[in-house]
Order: structure tokens, then sequence, then C-alpha cells
């Protein structure tokens, strides 16, 4: 991660080479439209449990909502000279079409399958594991109780990211796996085929779980 550079500072970034154990995508977008991809972010989680972090802006193509810009801070001026979607992807599918994906939710997948059909390419094929659904394995007393969305997840784990930046929230997603297989003492793999139930003791203090 050493470099890494969140908002501008990244566009220059150069892609993680090599193979990893996983790695944890990220989108933002510009409007309402799940095709209006402004902003990709990857975390590539090594053996060893390191994270190397990449992030492109992405022209989309399409308006900037008043509300997203303010939620994201991203505006059209941010994108300016950014690669399109089809760009985007072009680069980026040789690296992840061979590795496991993880996000956060399904969204990050819809984004990328509407972006596909909006641009008339044709749909990924990348493999996708939701990070979400290892949370609640890993956390279930969450359940109810502020849930597995990232902005509770970073209270109650002490993840310490920039949210709504697509290359932060995706290093988070990253932790949060890391963390869980912790917890669950076994890959996340697995961890995505258990039934849902109690995990074991928390490695967190049980302070950490007042608000």
């Amino acid at each position: 991660m050493a470099g890494w550079q969140s908002r501008d500072g990244h566009l220059a970034a150069p892609l993680p080479e090599g193979d990893f154990r996983f790695i944890a995508l990220d989108v933002e977008t510009s409007c309402s439209d799940a095709a209006s991809i402004c902003q990709i972010g990857l975390a590539c989680v090594r053996g060893d449990g390191t994270i190397e972090t990449y992030a492109t802006y992405v022209d989309p193509q399409m308006r900037f909502s008043s509300f997203n810009t303010q939620l994201h801070g991203i505006a059209a001026h941010h994108v300016a000279g950014a690669p399109r979607f089809a760009e985007a992807i072009a680069r980026l599918s040789p690296l992840l079409e061979r590795h496991h994906l993880i996000q956060h939710s399904s969204f990050d997948r819809r984004a990328v399958l509407a972006g596909c059909a909006q641009f008339g390419l044709p749909p990924v094929g990348w493999r996708w594991g939701d990070s979400v659904k290892i949370a609640r394995r890993a956390w279930p007393e969450f359940i109810g109780k502020g849930g597995h969305g990232l902005a509770h997840l970073k209270r109650q784990l002490g993840l310490q990211f920039d949210h709504h930046d697509a290359g932060e929230d995706a290093r988070a997603a990253a932790i949060v796996v890391l963390q869980a297989e912790a917890r669950m003492q076994m890959p996340f793999e697995q961890i995505l085929l258990q039934p849902g139930r109690r995990a074991p003791q928390p490695i967190y203090p049980l302070s950490d779980l007042i608000e």
C-alpha cells in the first residue's frame, strides 16, 4: 500500500501485479443509474495478508447527481480525461477474471453488469463473493443491532478508512474478510458455505459493541 493516495492522486497509480488470494472491488456511481460508474477501487490481498490498493476514476458518460456527488465527493470535473467504462474494464479484466472477487453487498456486481449492458460489452464472467455474507457468519450478533454495512463495521471493528472512496471501501471490505477468517479460523471460501450460526467468542473487546 506504499504510496497509495485516494482521490486525485490515484489516477496514475500502477495496476497491482502478480497473484492474490482474493481481490475486493468497490464502485461509486455518478447518479441513480447503476451503470453510471465513476470510480472503481480494488484491494488485492496477497497470501501473507498484505493489501495492495488501486483505484481509478471512470468517465461514466452520464450526469452527476448532487446527491451522489455529496456522498462521495466526485463531480464531472474529477473524471475529465479519465478512461471510459469500456477502457477501464479492458484494463482490469486480465487481473480480475483470474481471481475470486469480493464485493460488500451485491451492488458492485450489478453495477459492472449494468455498465456492460449500457455500453454494449459482453457481461463479465468474474467470480464473486459477498463480504456482507461473510460478516454475517462471523458477527451474527450485529443482525438487528446496526447490521453489517461498512459504516457499522467501521465502528465495531475499529476499521480506519475514508468511506465512499472506492479504493478505501474496497480495502475495508478486504480487511473485514481477513478479520472474519481470523475469527472463524477458516478461509473465506469456507465461510461463504457456512449456514447462519453463532460465531466463536469475539476477538475484540466486548466494550466495542457499545454504541
